[in-house]
């Protein structure tokens, strides 16, 4: 910390999943320092990232297309033990493997212009006022406020994925349901619903995964999407790959909402999904028009009584901490040139639309890296960090 309160660091990483490692891990192969040159920050109570949330039946050989991150790979693993143990220990050995020095848990609150006064600043801030003498927006430094204290960074690397932001739909009747209602991140296993009449809401891989396992010892299931969804036969090679990120990625170009690649992709027709269909249990219906005190009712008059309903309707980046920012399209997205935000160099993020499956992850951490190394290269750090500093803190 220097005598206002504020560190002062190279690059700040937010999030410490598969995408955050990679940047770090690329960071630090390019020169940089953990824990000097660079911070990693992370709101978890220990490594494994989303990974450690995942429900215990969720056993690693049921998990679908997990690379291992660049520099180390996992071996060994016993497909039996829940993913979260096994991805969790793996991330673990990463991180001490590497020297990554990761914070946690952390909580990031805001990254805004250094030009601007922090929240709080009458009862919190350490300092002097942060001013304008910051200089233009895009040049000077990031204030990252956190929940350890503040730094001032000239490049922010954000990989805080989407799990803490779960999407709940809204339907008529929701507030009179007399059941269970959980979203998919709520899930610890099929226990909780032996027994009872379940509706499964989504068309994704939770989705179909939660159900199947819901399904032996559930009273009924009845599962609804808003699409029919697509399966997929045959091998994914690397060009339906290219095509599948190139739909997400042109989305995100126009400023919109990104979707997720599976999403593009379908479901992989393994062999539990075709158990899955020829029993019965994968027969799909449309949405239901609206809940009642005792079940669901659909347009056309069919009615379905439940005891749980389960919403397997994905998330939403979690990005509410770069609203200072001012990132945002008008169409509700963030528009981007690789991983780097168009509104800003600074910010890059990775994890975030076409690199939000694990190797897109890899890739967009090595590409952060590149592109901030050169930001900061090409506009070089002046020698006295602290006189730097003093031009944009104000007393």
């Amino acid at each position: 910390m220097n005598n206002t309160g504020v560190r002062a660091v190279e690059v700040v990483v937010v999030g410490a999943g598969q995408a955050g490692l990679a940047a770090a891990f690329h960071l630090r192969r390019i020169g940089y320092r953990p824990d000097r040159d660079f911070v990693v920050l992370d709101h978890s109570p220990r490594p494994g990232g989303a990974w450690q949330f995942r429900w215990p039946t969720l056993t690693y050989d049921k998990v679908h297309g997990m690379h291992a991150l660049p520099g180390m790979e996992l071996t060994g693993a016993d497909p039996r033990r829940p993913s979260a143990e096994v991805i969790g220990g793996y991330f673990d050995s990463y991180e001490r493997a590497f020297g990554l020095r990761v914070h946690r848990p952390v909580r990031v609150l805001s990254v805004r212009e250094g030009g601007a006064g922090p929240s709080g600043a009458g009862s919190s801030w350490a300092g002097p006022s942060w001013t304008e003498s910051a200089g233009a927006p895009g040049r000077g430094r990031l204030l990252v406020e956190t929940s350890e204290g503040s730094y001032a960074a000239r490049a922010l690397i954000n990989a805080t994925g989407t799990w803490d932001r779960p999407f709940w739909p809204r339907f008529p009747g929701q507030e009179v349901f007399g059941g269970r209602q959980l979203h998919s991140a709520q899930y610890r296993g099929p226990e909780d619903f032996r027994a009872a009449r379940v509706v499964v809401v989504g068309g994704g891989t939770s989705a179909v995964q939660q159900l199947l396992e819901i399904a032996p010892g559930a009273a009924a299931t009845t599962w609804v999407t808003r699409r029919p969804p697509v399966f997929r036969a045959g091998p994914f090679g690397e060009e339906q790959g290219r095509a599948a990120v190139a739909l997400v990625a042109d989305r995100v170009r126009q400023g919109l909402p990104p979707r997720s690649v599976v999403s593009v992709t379908g479901l992989p027709m393994t062999e539990a999904i075709r158990r899955g269909r020829e029993s019965g249990v994968l027969e799909r219906l449309p949405l239901f028009e609206r809940l009642t005190p005792t079940g669901a009712v659909w347009d056309d008059g069919r009615t379905v009584e439940a005891d749980a309903i389960l919403y397997a309707t994905g998330f939403r980046p979690a990005l509410d901490h770069l609203a200072p920012l001012r990132l945002r399209e008008p169409g509700g997205g963030i528009r981007m040139d690789g991983t780097r935000t168009l509104r800003d160099a600074r910010v890059h993020l990775v994890g975030y639309g076409p690199s939000a499956s694990t190797i897109g992850a890899n890739r967009a951490g090595r590409a952060a890296a590149v592109g901030i190394d050169r930001l900061l290269t090409e506009d070089p750090q002046p020698a006295d960090e602290d006189a730097e500093l003093a031009g944009i803190l104000a007393s």
